[in-house]
């Protein structure tokens, strides 16, 4: 990429995107649903929230490092799961994996990922104490759910990221009018192994919405989580929780993280923007589980933002895509290199040296 052309911000990064994806990817990626309500309130309710920036304090040092469940990050950031990455580049999981860990930002990796389990967890190998998260559906087939978890486990994972906001799928109608399909050479990687599973076209639907429908257990509720527990020793997090009182009944099932989400508008439309849920659980919770936040990150204000209202970390999803479809690795490197300079900036604008002086005094509704 020459220099003058390369996108300084991660809006400039959306729009370099779509020349780079075909309109069924990134319809796929782009899109919320029904009437995209939330998805625009994601980002609405970052610019409603004002800050009160602290003056003449020293920040001519800043450190943004920090732990989510006793590992290390350079960045209080990680990458959201997301499916079919292969959409936006050859690489796919592999390259934003890669990314991710030689930034030191947390990578978390979707069930329906077009790179295996275990191809991903080999990132590891060259960045050992990379934190890598494997994200879970539960479905109706508890044998191959066990599988998955195990795999996980096996390959070093360091969590369970188990999804609960999609008991069924969002009727994302973008994809319905194009009836999303993965095109050919493309397939749910660890998923392969499943007889007749094919997220390929399915007629006036689209192949998501099929497998969901198909796959997924809409009967899942609180007691399951004792049984993903029992079968393997990894830390809970939950993501998906938009409740105070739901919150606390993660808590009280051992759940050690959750990440407060709307799916990134994919799901209920209508829904509370993320950050508008966020006070309320960090209250709920009282420091028993750490909080994370995702949907609408596109600034490092904005990451400033949700760590004054008591999130430790947030979630980046779609930005890590656009990264990947412009430049693949380099992209995704670029896109967190561009958050981690702003939050940098963000922080000494508004007397924040480290992590800790972030607090809820810097916010105004």
């Amino acid at each position: 990429m020459h220099n003058h052309l390369q996108p300084i911000n991660l809006f400039e990064y959306e729009q370099l995107a779509k020349e780079h994806l075909s309109q069924m990817a990134l319809d796929y990626y782009s899109s919320g649903a029904w009437d995209e309500i939330t998805l625009r309130e994601n980002r609405a309710a970052f610019e409603r929230l004002k800050l009160r920036p602290r003056m003449l304090v020293d920040v001519s040092d800043r450190n943004l490092t920090t732990s989510i469940l006793g590992q290390p990050l350079d960045l209080p950031l990680l990458i959201a799961p997301m499916a079919f990455q292969c959409l936006a580049h050859p690489d796919g999981e592999v390259a934003t994996a890669t990314a991710a860990a030689s930034a030191g930002v947390g990578m978390i990796l979707s069930t329906l990922s077009n790179k295996t389990i275990e191809e991903v967890a080999a990132v590891q190998q060259n960045f050992p104490n990379t934190l890598q998260w494997f994200q879970l559906y539960i479905h109706k087939d508890r044998g191959l759910t066990r599988a998955l978890v195990e795999r996980a486990d096996n390959a070093g994972y360091k969590a369970l990221c188990l999804t609960v906001d999609a008991p069924f799928l969002g009727q994302r109608e973008r994809d319905k009018r194009n009836e999303f399909s993965l095109p050919p050479g493309l397939h749910a990687a660890n998923l392969a192994t499943i007889s007749g599973l094919d997220i390929s076209h399915a007629q006036g639907e689209s192949g998501l919405f099929t497998y969901f429908a198909q796959q997924l257990n809409p009967a899942l509720t609180w007691k399951d989580l004792a049984w993903l527990q029992s079968i393997c020793p990894l830390p809970l997090v939950i993501k998906g929780i938009l409740r105070g009182d739901d919150a606390v009944r993660a808590v009280e099932c051992g759940v050690q993280a959750i990440v407060v989400s709307n799916h990134g508008g994919r799901q209920l439309d209508g829904a509370i923007a993320s950050l508008e849920a966020l006070t309320e659980i960090v209250a709920a919770v009282d420091g028993k589980a750490e909080v994370l936040l995702d949907g609408g990150i596109r600034r490092g204000t904005d990451i400033l933002k949700a760590l004054a209202l008591g999130a430790k970390a947030v979630l980046i999803g779609r930005p890590i895509l656009w990264g990947l479809a412009v430049a693949g690795k380099a992209g995704v490197s670029h896109i967190l290199s561009l958050l981690q300079t702003e939050l940098s900036l963000a922080m000494a604008l508004s007397g924040c040296a480290q992590l800790q002086d972030i607090d809820p005094s810097l916010v105004k509704y």
